[in-house]
């Protein structure tokens, strides 16, 4: 094929293929001319007003959004202070009965559950080696005694030296304490109780071995229960010797047992922020036992305090926050938190009464947003007694 031929049979499948491409291009273009037509001239793709930019809907002062919120002011309350707890009841004296030296169990004295009196007999061990003991120490006294009445009559006539009656006074010295120690081991073979109480369980058996610190029994003194019940750290500096309270146990429902505060730990719990209060609790009845659990109620009385609805507050890491709202902005302000009623919460610093409080939006809020109240709430009516007004018609 001559080379002429075969340069126009080239440059005609170059044409070909350039208007093939030209063709598929227009017409993509015409499939897609319809559906932007059809949207109306100057319509916003993100929905808003004509005109108006994306994500910018009315437009607070600041040029930032204008978030609606509910609100309402802060304001002062006649509250009663009240604590509520759960306690632990104590034995006021509680002690494990044991015995001092090894031995054998001659003798139980008491039933379980006897009501005894101090220095009743409870135990009685083996003792007759420290009788015995006793004995030979009291012989050897005996002998001193004599021998060192003796020597002094000798002493009075020069017949002794100073260094021989010192050492009879010696000898005769260390025999009354060897029968002091006697006595002291025989006396440990009898065991009493050392105040009145009321024996528990017993876990010996006469003819049995005991050791030091073998639990024979237990003795405790519920006369009167001591209470202990944790406290917020908030309240440490209300908690008074003499504070009256009352008691509720489950084993006896609709049953209130009356106390006193007797006294408040030195120290605060640094992981809990709590402190221990203990109170005493008349238990002549026997029907509080050690180890039960109480519901505890004190009251510290009422006082007109500052509180905002419990919706307004915000928890962050340990903190409370409170959104207020002034001259169209919501600031974040921190706060100290009090007592706690249904729907209230007291504030004890951070608020002033009157300021308006976010209740309802406050997950929306950052600080300094531009806020409108959508749903104002007018301050309440304050109390009789905490306002000190009548029940007036509202003006």
């Amino acid at each position: 094929m001559p080379d002429s031929l075969r340069k126009v049979l080239f440059g005609t499948l170059i044409g070909a293929l350039i208007v093939g491409f030209a063709w598929h291009i227009a017409g993509e273009r015409a499939k897609r001319a319809p559906a932007s037509m059809g949207s109306p001239p100057g319509a916003s793709m993100a929905g808003g007003k004509p005109g108006a930019p994306a994500g910018k809907p009315g437009g607070g002062a600041g040029g930032g959004p204008v978030i609606p919120v509910v609100a309402t002011p802060s304001r002062i309350e006649h509250l009663s202070l009240e604590v509520e707890a759960l306690g632990t009841a104590r034995a006021s004296e509680s002690i494990d009965v044991t015995a001092k030296v090894s031995n054998l169990v001659t003798a139980i004295r008491f039933a379980e559950g006897q009501q005894v009196r101090k220095g009743d007999i409870l135990v009685e061990l083996d003792g007759a080696q420290a009788r015995a003991d006793l004995a030979v120490a009291d012989a050897a006294l005996k002998e001193s005694a004599s021998q060192l009445q003796r020597s002094r009559e000798l002493y009075e006539t020069k017949v002794l030296s100073d260094q021989q009656i010192e050492q009879i006074e010696s000898t005769y010295s260390a025999n009354v304490a060897r029968v002091a120690a006697a006595r002291a081991r025989l006396s440990d073979t009898v065991i009493r109780a050392p105040f009145n109480g009321r024996v528990g369980l017993r876990r010996a058996s006469v003819g049995g071995l005991v050791a030091p610190g073998t639990v024979i029994t237990t003795l405790d003194d519920t006369s009167t229960i001591k209470l202990d019940f944790t406290v917020p750290e908030r309240v440490v500096a209300a908690m008074k010797p003499g504070l009256t309270l009352e008691a509720k146990s489950v084993a006896y429902p609709g049953q209130v047992f009356a106390g006193t505060v007797a006294s408040v730990d030195s120290r605060v719990d640094p992981n809990t922020r709590s402190v221990v209060v203990r109170a005493l609790v008349p238990n002549g009845d026997g029907l509080l036992k050690p180890g039960m659990f109480l519901n505890v109620h004190l009251s510290r009385g009422t006082a007109d305090v500052l509180v905002v609805p419990e919706e307004s507050l915000v928890p962050e890491q340990g903190d409370v926050f409170v959104y207020v709202v002034q001259d169209g902005k919501a600031s974040k302000r921190k706060i100290q938190t009090g007592e706690r009623a249904v729907g209230t919460v007291q504030v004890t610093d951070g608020l002033q009464a009157g300021e308006i409080v976010v209740t309802e939006g406050t997950q929306k809020l950052r600080d300094g947003a531009s806020v409108s109240v959508t749903e104002p709430t007018a301050a309440p009516r304050r109390s009789a007694v905490a306002a000190g007004e009548g029940d007036g018609p509202a003006r």
